[in-house]
């Protein structure tokens, strides 16, 4: 039995790369597969999450319009985010209103119901990964023996073989009790990873990296099409 929790989901940025189709909506709502990728994530979350909390932005009144204030019985609690200064920045726009565990998701990715009760069961602070074979540039998680995120490896790593971080987390309140770090040196955005390991190794608290094995990103309006052939492959796994 999964403890009840929160859910939160990043949702204020436009999404630049996507052009001209987040001119009249947000990136989070863009529809794939006959639903918006945020109705996916709502659908993926498991029956013990109470709340739904999502950091808006970008034409906010476009989320609130279409949810008001609860999803299929769930309550939506909209939090504005005013200075995009990055992940965990909008995170901590959230920090009064979450006294439990909580989960953590962006806007625009699609993760599966099944990897985001994996990452809950873990324990302790856990972070969704994908094994890619082809790295992009960015941060590379590096693990110990015992799968417990050690390292972040910034760098461009397009290529190479590594885990890359899905941005899916499970923490609870003590991550705000350690400062926030700069997604990189002399950045004014503050990321969520970063910080989240450092906060792990000055608490002690353990910080576990799990396989994803549902993970989509859908980043430029290419990504669409193929989005939904992998979901309808993934659906057709699960009934097969």
């Amino acid at each position: 039995m999964i403890a009840a929790m929160q859910a939160v989901i990043l949702a204020a940025g436009r999404g630049t790369r996507m052009n001209s189709l987040t001119d009249a909506v947000p990136k989070p709502m863009l529809r794939v597969a006959g639903k918006t990728l945020l109705e996916h994530k709502f659908d993926a979350l498991p029956p013990d999450v109470h709340e739904i909390i999502l950091i808006v932005g970008y034409l906010a009144a476009v989320i609130e319009g279409a949810f008001g204030s609860e999803y299929k019985g769930i309550p939506v609690r909209y939090i504005h985010q005013e200075k995009l200064d990055g992940t965990m920045g909008a995170l901590m726009l959230a920090k009064s209103y979450l006294n439990e565990r909580f989960l953590v998701m962006m806007g625009d990715d699609l993760y599966g119901a099944d990897d985001i009760e994996r990452t809950i069961a873990e324990g302790d602070w856990a972070m969704l990964v994908e094994e890619t074979k082809n790295m992009a540039a960015g941060g590379r998680i590096v693990t110990d023996e015992s799968g417990e995120v050690v390292a972040i490896e910034e760098g461009d790593h397009r290529g190479k073989e590594g885990l890359m971080n899905t941005n899916m987390f499970v923490l609870d309140p003590r991550v705000f009790e350690y400062r926030m770090i700069p997604k990189a040196a002399g950045s004014d955005e503050y990321g969520l990873p970063q910080t989240v390991l450092a906060a792990s190794k000055e608490s002690d608290i353990a910080l576990h990296a799990v396989p994803a094995r549902h993970w989509l990103q859908v980043t430029s309006p290419e990504d669409i099409e193929e989005t939904e052939k992998r979901l309808k492959a993934f659906e057709d796994t699960a009934t097969a």
